[in-house]
């Protein structure tokens, strides 16, 4: 075989002589293209995760009716995770006539509100009227016949079917509520106790 220059090689040789820088920058290579291939499937996955939760929460609202001694009485429109004292900041707050003794004592300012639900702040004058009532009739909590249970103490509570001095007890510890329904959807009775009073009870 006739011999070559000495400033030419072979493929042989130069695989030999080049072997290893070769294999190293085809190695590089793919790891630049797993590299860049990663990158792009995390950002869209990120994206997913960032977008999903933010039109999931703006499309929950609910409803709620509060009445009674308020600067702005209304029905109001709020996201689904308020809380009674957003309600109270977006009508005006507390009117100068509130019963601030019976909110103190009843109302749970950290209490979220349900969609459809109805509070009633009572007026202080309306507490002398009930006192004046009560000794009359015996109870301010009972109105048209039914007991408000927003209001009423342990004995009114207890006359009611099925529910005892523990129910009663976590009836007044459950308060406020915006509607009657609270009682059996935060499980403080149970279904048949509900069906058979809930003709009888009242929230405001």
């Amino acid at each position: 075989m006739e011999n070559l220059p000495k400033d030419q090689f072979s493929l042989e040789e130069i695989w030999e002589r080049y072997k290893l820088p070769i294999v190293l920058g085809l190695v590089g290579l793919i790891l630049v293209g797993i590299g860049t291939l990663s990158v792009l499937l995390l950002g869209q996955k990120e994206t997913a995760i960032e977008i999903l939760p933010a039109e999931e929460k703006t499309s929950q609202t609910i409803f709620v009716d509060l009445q009674g001694a308020v600067e702005k009485p209304g029905v109001y429109e709020l996201s689904g995770d308020s809380r009674l004292n957003d309600l109270l900041i977006l009508a005006g707050g507390l009117s100068a006539s509130a019963d601030r003794e019976w909110v103190e004592r009843n109302l749970n300012l950290a209490q979220k509100l349900v969609d459809g639900g109805k509070l009633y702040i009572p007026r202080e004058s309306e507490r002398v009227k009930e006192q004046e009532s009560e000794k009359v009739a015996g109870s301010s909590a009972v109105v048209a016949g039914r007991i408000n249970i927003n209001s009423a103490p342990a004995s009114e509570l207890d006359s009611l079917w099925g529910i005892g001095e523990k129910r009663a007890q976590a009836i007044i510890e459950g308060r406020p509520y915006q509607s009657i329904e609270e009682l059996l959807n935060r499980k403080i009775i149970p279904q048949n106790v509900y069906e058979r009073i809930k003709d009888e009870i009242s929230v405001y």
